[in-house]
């Protein structure tokens, strides 16, 4: 199996990873730190938006399953990529919209998404994701991992997390593991 990589900024990375998780041809998912200038940033340390880094979901992912522009839609669908440095309650460069990039297709292919979202006018806003080369990745603490799965009756995880994996399961229901519904 020829896995590819992609890692994307879309807010808190609870959420996002949890989407991404249940979507056929992700292969491994890990939460983490990405764009900043401090090395092995520690999560407490990124919350304070000083290190430059954006909590960020590394993925694995098998492109005869999903294309890397499946996933780019998810991207978009799931987070607000509109406001900048934000993410509802969560404000900060840490919450930023990215997609770091490791080759010049990934880079070229998100262009593309983002004037053909502009050009259909899908938000009322001009989208403001950043699209940069992806630097080092640092992995997140342990409990970061798998969050949703391993906490569901933390309240964060039943008030913002659910109704987003209920909202996306209904536009994505092909493109979700056997199972997972």
């Amino acid at each position: 199996m020829n896995l590819k990589r992609i890692t994307f900024g879309n807010g808190c990375f609870w959420c996002t990873e949890a989407v991404f998780l249940s979507l056929k041809g992700v292969k491994n998912i890990a939460s983490g730190y990405m764009g900043g200038d401090t090395e092995n940033p520690s999560y407490k340390e990124v919350c304070t938006g000083s290190t430059g880094h954006a909590e960020v979901i590394h993925i694995e992912y098998n492109p005869d399953e999903i294309t890397f522009e499946e996933l780019l839609l998810v991207f978009f669908k799931t987070h607000d990529p509109t406001t900048l440095n934000r993410q509802g309650a969560d404000v900060g460069t840490q919450y930023r919209s990215a997609i770091f990039y490791y080759d010049e297709e990934q880079k070229r292919l998100a262009e593309v998404m983002i004037k053909r979202l502009t050009d259909e006018k899908v938000y009322n806003k001009p989208i403001v994701t950043e699209i940069t080369p992806a630097s080092k990745f640092y992995k997140a603490e342990d409990y970061h991992q798998n969050y949703f799965a391993n906490n569901p009756h933390n309240p964060y995880c039943a008030v913002v997390i659910q109704p987003k994996l209920n909202k996306f399961a209904k536009e994505f229901t092909e493109k979700i593991k056997p199972g997972l519904l």
